[in-house]
């Protein structure tokens, strides 16, 4: 069934003189974070000047919404599709192929892949099922697209499981309409670990840049150190940010150490990572230091000589990360985006800031001082970052899919009921 829904709301930033606007899209499951985790990655993305997005509403069905940019009115697509909502780890992905063609992905944690792509361009409905390779999409976790400026697709996912899996990646060719391997594996864990891909990014020299964490079993305090990896010739090759050459599958002995975190010290897998204007990676993530109880967000970076990092803000409240399953955690992983004139910004959740939306700005090139803005007052509870990759790096423009969700501890839910799924616009 299509219908619109023409809801649209105002929100003024606490600090500073920017206005952002915030429309809703329908109504989503909010007992767990499904809808609302960071490495959705594309929960939004632009084709033109269409925008499409994706949900679970409260009967775990995959709904798909468009939208002109500009416009408040949604043709809103309940599909006959569904998957375990109560496990937050079923996130649904989605991209736009250089032929406008929407493509979708639902992946179960650990189980066979659901993938499918639009009957024609700018549909909203699904053919069937199918597969993309053929190759290892039986125990497939976290589906990730990436949009080549060319029009093909990237596809990143996990083979395997939380502390023995391995990292694989696809491309779809546009003029074919197919998929092939790049890698199978691209990362491995050689039955030992696992490598939690941040995000992968792509700079305008059409480089693609990889970074991620290990961890040795499924128990998340086992996370170490972040990792890099970069290609410069859309995959036939991987370096290091040296330059010296990688054999793949990339793996924990040969695998490039940007900075080194600790097993134990609270380094939360699967953050973002961007790229600036020169090609240089920059990540975001969190971690505690030594002799501290608190976890603080850093960022991470390299400027072209060596590695760096910087402490975002300080934060006061401690809190350890244990166990498996989703967490339920009192701030969100943050979300990374390169602005214009070398301008970094982060985007977060924290209880201590009122669990509201927070963008932290740094303008200087050591990444000392950042400057925080409120950008959604109300509290969005387990919710994540997520955005519309293509409309901030085409417009600088930043949409933000944004839901209240809950999140119990290890799979468990919390009680809220359905609310409203909404895309907010901000600009620096």
């Amino acid at each position: 069934m299509i219908w619109r829904i023409l809801a649209v709301a105002l929100v003024l930033c606490a600090q500073g003189t920017a206005a952002q606007q915030a429309s809703t899209v329908g109504i989503g499951w909010a007992k767990s974070s499904v809808n609302a985790v960071i490495f959705r990655t594309n929960s939004v993305v632009t084709y033109g000047r269409s925008q499409y997005t994706a949900y679970y509403d409260d009967s775990a069905r995959v709904v798909l919404a468009k939208r002109t940019i500009g416009s408040d009115g949604w043709t809103v697509k309940t599909t006959s599709y569904t998957n375990d909502v109560t496990d937050a780890h079923n996130a649904i992905a989605i991209a736009v192929d250089g032929r406008g063609v929407l493509h979708v992905a639902w992946a179960e944690h650990n189980k066979p892949l659901h993938y499918s792509r639009g009957v024609a361009p700018g549909s909203l409905e699904l053919g069937a099922v199918q597969s993309m390779t053929g190759q290892h999409e039986e125990r497939v976790t976290y589906p990730q697209f990436y949009a080549l400026p060319g029009g093909d697709l990237l596809f990143v996912y996990r083979d395997g499981r939380s502390g023995s899996g391995d990292t694989m990646l696809n491309r779809f060719v546009v003029e074919r309409g197919e998929w092939h391997p790049v890698a199978h594996p691209l990362i491995t864990g050689e039955g030992a670990r696992n490598a939690y891909v941040n995000s992968l990014a792509i700079d305008k020299s059409g480089g693609w840049h990889v970074s991620w964490v290990w961890r040795e079993s499924p128990d998340v305090a086992s996370n170490h150190d972040i990792m890099y990896a970069f290609s410069p010739d859309e995959g036939r090759t991987w370096r290091r940010s040296d330059r010296s050459a990688y054999a793949l599958p990339i793996t924990a002995s040969s695998a490039e150490i940007a900075w080194p975190v600790p097993q134990g010290h609270e380094l939360i897998n699967q953050t973002s990572m961007t790229v600036d204007a020169a090609g240089h990676p920059i990540i975001a993530t969190y971690w505690r230091a030594d002799g501290s109880e608190v976890p603080q967000f850093q960022l991470v970076w390299h400027d072209g000589s060596r590695w760096r990092a910087s402490q975002i803000n300080a934060r006061t409240q401690p809190f350890r990360l244990s166990g498996g399953g989703t967490k339920r955690i009192p701030v969100s992983r943050p979300l990374v985006i390169a602005g214009e004139g070398g301008a970094v910004h982060v985007v977060f959740r924290d209880e201590e800031r009122g669990s509201g939306i927070w963008v932290a700005t740094s303008t200087d090139r050591a990444h000392a001082v950042w400057r925080m803005r409120s950008v959604w007052h109300s509290p969005v509870g387990q919710w994540e970052p997520t955005f519309d990759a293509v409309a901030w790096r085409r417009d600088q423009i930043l949409y933000l899919f944004v839901q209240r969700v809950g999140q119990g501890d290890g799979e468990s839910l919390e009680d809220v009921p359905p609310q409203p799924v909404s895309i907010i616009q901000w600009s620096p």
